[in-house]
């Protein structure tokens, strides 16, 4: 968390974040997390599962498969959109245009 901490610091978008912090994944489930996350970053802290999830969803509404279902859900309205993998392009330079565009859609 500290690392995290400090990237938030560093990167000048800790005051961007003022709703708080939100875990997810299996070590979000541990025990006192929450509370030693709100601690270290001064903010509130909840911990994420997945939504807008149908069929296997009593399955699915875990923290540990929130990262999974948030990717799935992203690849699907960009696909909707047309501005999938084909319109942007491929290779390493596709990849880095698709990951600049997914930070600036989302910051």
């Amino acid at each position: 968390m500290l690392l995290v901490q400090e990237a938030l610091r560093r990167s000048c978008f800790e005051d961007l974040v003022p709703a708080g912090v939100v875990l997810t994944g299996g070590s979000s489930k541990i025990e006192g997390l929450v509370e030693l996350a709100e601690e270290v970053f001064h903010m509130p802290v909840r911990i994420g599962t997945p939504q807008y999830v149908t069929g296997l969803s009593e399955v699915v509404h875990n923290p540990i498969y929130a990262t999974c279902v948030g990717l799935l859900l992203f690849g699907k309205q960009q696909q909707l959109q047309g501005s999938g993998h084909s319109s942007v392009g491929t290779g390493i330079g596709g990849l880095l245009t698709r990951i600049k565009n997914w930070f600036t859609g989302n910051f």
